[in-house]
């Protein structure tokens, strides 16, 4: 069963900070997951889902600036995480230009260490009810299927059905553009990150396999064509 508590990452090189929120944090109802260098901080971002980070701007190997950013400008279909989750930058920098430049970078908010924490569980709490329920409405509807980008969770005709990140990431990118034939170099770039013309067994595979999971779980009929010589593209019910 998914745990129904909301995601915390919280990234910061003071390892005394960094337990001290990790217990309150957990305390108060979150799942709480602790980075204490941009490069963990990633590695957690992909593997947790985070609906909140908690950034420090100075870390060992970079600035929170930097992450903020990245975490803002990353494709949807590319990572695992939600680019909208939501973000408070926690610094000891209190300057109106260290502010500004992290709302500039998309910090939804902003907490000038020494904190206290009640004040910062009260703008965590604020922030999530904002990025929450902006991303609540956040779902592709395409020919009978139902995709939940901030859920990750899949309906095909009213009906669950499990797939893997890829599957998801596949068909999230046909979804879009139901109408669309999709290269299949194009399919490799959004979801599997290839840059250079490559094999395309890859997609080949993961395509034949989403097609019957789909297939198998509603009616009886293809939702996933093969274009001979293009690509892929979404069959909708008109097609069928």
């Amino acid at each position: 069963m998914t745990d129904p508590r909301p995601v915390v990452l919280v990234v910061d090189d003071e390892p005394h900070i960094l337990s001290f929120l990790a217990h309150n944090l957990a305390a108060d109802g979150y799942l709480v997951h602790t980075a204490p260098t941009l490069r963990h901080a990633r590695s957690k971002l992909n593997a947790h889902s985070p609906d909140l980070a908690i950034l420090d701007v100075g870390l060992p190997d970079g600035a929170g600036y930097d992450l903020c950013s990245e975490i803002r400008n990353a494709d949807p279909l590319c990572v695992r995480f939600s680019p909208d989750l939501a973000v408070i930058m926690l610094t000891a920098r209190s300057e109106e230009v260290d502010r500004v430049r992290g709302f500039q970078r998309g910090a939804d908010d902003y907490v000038a260490k020494p904190f206290h924490y009640p004040e910062l569980i009260a703008r965590v709490d604020a922030v999530l009810r904002r990025t929450l329920s902006r991303r609540a409405g956040d779902v592709v509807q395409a020919a009978g299927i139902n995709l939940d980008l901030g859920t990750r969770e899949v309906l095909v005709e009213g009906k669950p059905v499990d797939l893997s990140t890829k599957e998801f990431m596949l068909l999230a990118a046909l979804a879009r553009d139901p109408r669309r034939v999709f290269r299949k170099q194009e399919l490799l770039e959004v979801v599997w990150g290839f840059r250079s013309p490559g094999s395309t067994r890859t997609l080949d595979s993961h395509a034949s396999r989403l097609r019957r999971k789909l297939r198998a779980t509603a009616t009886d009929r293809s939702y996933i064509t093969n274009v001979w010589g293009v690509g892929y593209r979404l069959v909708g019910v008109e097609d069928a």
